[in-house]
């Protein structure tokens, strides 16, 4: 394709609705190198730097959230959505793309309002398998719809919504097992499990991760992410703590034997790609729970509830997964055929069309 693209992305917050914004952006890029992207995402999150990690370049919009409890928070927010609004309808006026991406995060609202104030078409993706109010406050003014299930069909429009699994960046679909070994010091002999509470850590699970560390490290080493400004000291050889893991997540999983994870959406597709077994802790009361029981219902994870989970329960059940090696295959075929695996291809022909 040599026509040249002007594409804007918008996600963040967490790194949960950046990580198939990026995968997308992968594939526009193969397409041609000298397209432009902008890439608008909050002053706060964990994003900028991944996202300037892959040379887009990346501007920050104030963003609010519109909660379903009672905050203080939701005094304040409305103002910031409004301010973040008007950031948006100016930087997007500036950039002038042809067509605008979201992943349902909410700093993508203002954004997506803004795009079709300027008549730029919007394609809004539904990663999780409950919509969430982001994607709900965006779907009206929607062009194209992207699910990554099909259950999620039928939460929005027929007729402008497309089943095309989540899209993944290229880097999870290339293992080298002994290169990763090396990276992270591992011994070859000894299971990996890899911990990880998302890109922004979870304390609940960093801190039943230090109980159990004492009886996890004599069965298997551990790589664990803790979240930026959440690690604590463990000594231990088969101990192996990150605050956070970007380009070498690939890397994490192509050794781990087994993965301790949220339930994100991101995280769950990573692991499909990957074909890996995993237990899944999903943040209580929240999507993660119906994207954990989703998986469940598939044979294709082990899912764990945080409530009343105790070090010693999590660490027997790891080492009776770890001796149980057809448990271990069956978990891995499952999860690799639960949804398309050509998600990020799918959307940016979408885009793609969109501009045509």
């Amino acid at each position: 394709m040599s026509k040249q693209l002007r594409i804007l992305f918008s996600g963040g917050g967490t790194m949960g609705s950046v990580s198939p914004l990026l995968a997308v952006y992968q594939e526009l890029k193969k397409k041609n190198l000298d397209s432009q992207f902008l890439f608008l995402g909050t002053k706060n999150g964990p994003e900028q730097k991944i996202v300037e990690s892959y040379q887009i370049p990346f501007k920050a919009i104030e963003s609010g959230k519109f909660r379903r409890y009672w905050s203080w928070q939701n005094l304040i927010d409305p103002l910031k959505i409004i301010l973040g609004f008007f950031q948006a309808l100016k930087l997007v006026y500036d950039f002038k793309p042809q067509a605008v991406m979201v992943a349902g995060a909410f700093v993508g609202v203002p954004v997506a309002w803004a795009s079709w104030l300027l008549r730029i078409p919007v394609l809004v993706h539904q990663q999780d398998i409950e919509k969430g109010l982001a994607n709900k406050l965006m779907s009206p003014i929607a062009k194209k719809i992207t699910v990554s299930f099909d259950v999620s069909l039928k939460d929005f429009p027929a007729k402008k919504t497309i089943l095309t699994g989540n899209p993944i960046k290229s880097e999870f679909y290339n293992c080298q097992r002994e290169s990763a070994l090396e990276f992270f010091d591992l011994n070859s002999d000894l299971p990996v499990i890899l911990i990880t509470g998302g890109g922004t850590g979870s304390q609940n699970i960093n801190n039943l991760v230090k109980d159990s560390l004492p009886k996890i490290t004599k069965f298997a080493q551990v790589i664990h992410t803790t979240g930026k400004g959440k690690s604590f000291n463990f000594d231990s050889e088969n101990y192996h703590q990150y605050e956070f893991l970007s380009h070498e997540m690939p890397e994490a999983l192509c050794v781990a034997d087994l993965v301790v994870s949220r339930a994100g959406l991101s995280t769950l597709t990573e692991l499909s790609v990957s074909s890996k077994p995993v237990v899944l802790i999903p943040l209580y009361g929240t999507h993660q729970e119906l994207n954990a029981s989703y998986y469940q219902k598939n044979n294709s994870a082990v899912v764990v509830s945080e409530k009343g989970l105790s070090a010693q329960t999590l660490s027997d059940l790891l080492r009776d997964l770890l001796s149980r090696k057809d448990k271990l295959e069956s978990l891995s075929a499952n999860i690799s055929k639960i949804m398309p695996r050509d998600g990020a291809l799918k959307i940016a022909g979408l885009l793609i069309d969109l501009i045509s």
